[in-house]
């Protein structure tokens, strides 16, 4: 009887016992989406390394993840020393923690660099032995350049979570376990009332995203200084500018805006989808801002500028006519897309005016809405997929 007794207190010891999961973002995207994640597990215990949203959801970051919010070639050269320590950094913290899995999202870069450490010694070999795992949510982008990457990819994860079905092929090709599981941030954005229809003499609000990396809003702050001066010098009254700002950047922005002529309101991250509903036109950086204002059905006008030899590397291998997902999405140019000596304050001004046009911009807000039903799956929301499948892995 004793011994029953002894093997049921084990049994439900084990039930109680939280699962343990290093988790890495490595962006401010991927901040959002992790926090998401986080939230759907409060049976898990979640150690890593993520930004203000991961922090909010009860993660003790090992450190800033501005340190990782570095993009382009000689972006990522120049700093690093820096992430070769964090590299260090973090698969130490693993080894020590031997979690169950290893959850990264996005900036695959770092999460493989990682992952290459942990598997070069020995008890970071024994660890993987004894079960450890490596999830990775986001698919690097193959089907835009370097497909051959996917290989590496498979290599390196157990199980990739991508947003779409057409991303699937690219890596089970190389036998790695790959699920669609829609868009995360389709939750709660389709679907959602209509932005309220504005009257003449009402306050046009022109929303202005330069980025969360500080190398991309440090190129496109001149542009959107210049794009605001122009549109007040030009004659366009009514006009409001706001500026969501990310914890990465904001106060580089805040100094910078202060030698403005007009300036911009500056509101949290937090509050952006408020503000996105009651935006007349977006001006934004490449990303998944694009993708949030499409979902919102948000007329936008896409830039984005890096060094130039990034520039011209980048254009040597892309695969895809556009860089702005629902427009890659649609195979079609339904935001304008002003990228590298193509961005400048002229052109974006020349668009601003083409979305004052009525039929210009009902034309664009039709081709939005018909993109809704590609951004998510019938089968579930992705974080609450993602979460079921974490748990799956560990049973």
């Amino acid at each position: 009887m004793k011994i029953v007794q002894n093997a049921e207190l084990v049994h439900l010891k084990m039930q109680n016992k939280k699962i343990k999961i290093f988790i890495i973002a490595g962006e401010v995207s991927g901040d959002v989406l992790g926090a998401r994640i986080m939230r759907e597990m409060p049976d898990a215990e979640f150690v890593g390394i993520g930004g203000e949203n991961m922090i909010a959801a009860g993660l003790d970051s090992l450190f800033p993840m501005a340190d990782l919010s570095v993009m382009g070639v000689v972006e990522v050269l120049a700093h690093a020393r820096t992430l070769t320590r964090r590299i260090n950094q973090t698969a130490n913290a693993i080894i020590s923690m031997r979690p169950d899995i290893v959850l990264t999202i996005d900036a695959p870069g770092f999460a493989r660099s990682v992952i290459k450490k942990i598997r070069q010694v020995p008890s970071g070999k024994k660890l993987i032995e004894n079960g450890l795992k490596f999830h990775h949510v986001v698919a690097p982008q193959v089907w835009a350049w370097r497909a051959g990457r996917a290989k590496k990819y498979a290599k390196t994860f157990d199980k990739l979570y991508a947003f779409f079905d057409f991303e699937i092929p690219y890596f089970t090709k190389y036998g790695l376990d790959t699920v669609a599981v829609g868009h995360p941030i389709a939750d709660g954005l389709i679907n959602r009332p209509a932005p309220r229809q504005k009257k003449s003499g009402d306050e046009k609000i022109i929303t202005l995203v330069p980025g969360s990396r500080m190398s991309e809003v440090k190129r496109l702050m001149p542009i959107f200084r210049d794009v605001v001066q122009q549109l007040v010098a030009n004659g366009y009254a009514g006009y409001k500018f706001i500026i969501p700002t990310v914890e990465t950047t904001s106060d580089y922005v805040r100094e910078q805006i202060k030698h403005w002529r007009v300036q911009p309101d500056l509101v949290p991250s937090s509050q952006r989808y408020d503000i996105y509903a009651k935006t007349y036109i977006a001006i934004v950086a490449s990303g998944t801002v694009s993708a949030e204002l499409a979902m919102l059905h948000i007329p936008t006008i896409v830039v984005y500028k890096m060094n130039p030899i990034t520039t011209w590397l980048v254009r040597q291998v892309i695969r895809v006519n556009w860089v702005s997902l629902v427009n890659i999405l649609l195979n079609r140019g339904v935001y304008p897309e002003f990228l590298g000596t193509n961005a400048t304050a002229e052109n974006v001004l020349n668009a601003v005016q083409q979305l004052t046009i009525p039929s210009v911009r009902e034309k664009m807000v039709n081709e939005l809405k018909f993109a809704d039903n590609l951004w998510r799956r019938p089968d579930g929301a992705p974080c609450t997929l993602i979460a079921e499948s974490i748990r799956n892995a560990i049973k």
